[in-house]
C-alpha cells in the first residue's frame, strides 16, 4: 500500500445534508419540515419533560430529601498520594495543582487516611480526617489547616 492508495473505509464519511436547496436535492421547499404544524414553525416543538398536557413525570413524583445550596465540595487527596514528595516538602493546594495529583481545588482540599505515609511532610489543607492527621504526625510530620 502506498500513500496515494489511501482512502477512508466505505461508509465512515458522509457529506452533510444541506437542508432547504432546492427541490432537486430531496430536501428543499419544506426543508424536509413537512407542511404547517408546530414542528413546521421556527421555534417549535414542545419543552423537554412535556408530555402533551398530561402532568409530567417530574411533577407526578414526589420531592425528597434536602439540597444545601451552600455545600462545599472538596477536593480529596488519599495519604498514598503524598508519597511522591521529598522528604521535608510542605505540601500546599498549589503544589497538588502544579504536580497533577489534584485536577482542580474545588471549595478546597481535604487529606483522607487511606494508605501509608511513608515520609516527614508538611501538609497545609482545608481539613483532614482524623486518621490522616494522626498518620501525618506519626511519620514525624506536621498537619496544619489552612
Amino acid at each position: 500500500m502506498k500513500l496515494h492508495e489511501l482512502k477512508p473505509a466505505e461508509g465512515s464519511r458522509s457529506e452533510r445534508n444541506r437542508v432547504g436547496r432546492g427541490i432537486g436535492s430531496g430536501n428543499g421547499k419544506t426543508a424536509g419540515k413537512g407542511h404547517k404544524g408546530q414542528n413546521a414553525r421556527s421555534g417549535g416543538g414542545v419543552r423537554p419533560g412535556f408530555e402533551g398536557g398530561q402532568t409530567p413525570l417530574f411533577r407526578r413524583l414526589p420531592k425528597r430529601g434536602f439540597k444545601n445550596i451552600n455545600r462545599k465540595e472538596y477536593a480529596v487527596v488519599n495519604l498514598e498520594r503524598l508519597n511522591r514528595f521529598e522528604e521535608g516538602t510542605e505540601v500546599t493546594p498549589e503544589l497538588l495543582l502544579e504536580t497533577g495529583v489534584l485536577s482542580s481545588t474545588k471549595a478546597g482540599v481535604k487529606i483522607l487516611g487511606e494508605g501509608k505515609i511513608e515520609k516527614k511532610l508538611t501538609v497545609k489543607a482545608n481539613k483532614f480526617s482524623t486518621s490522616a492527621k494522626e498518620a501525618i504526625e506519626a511519620a514525624g510530620g506536621s498537619a496544619e489547616v489552612i
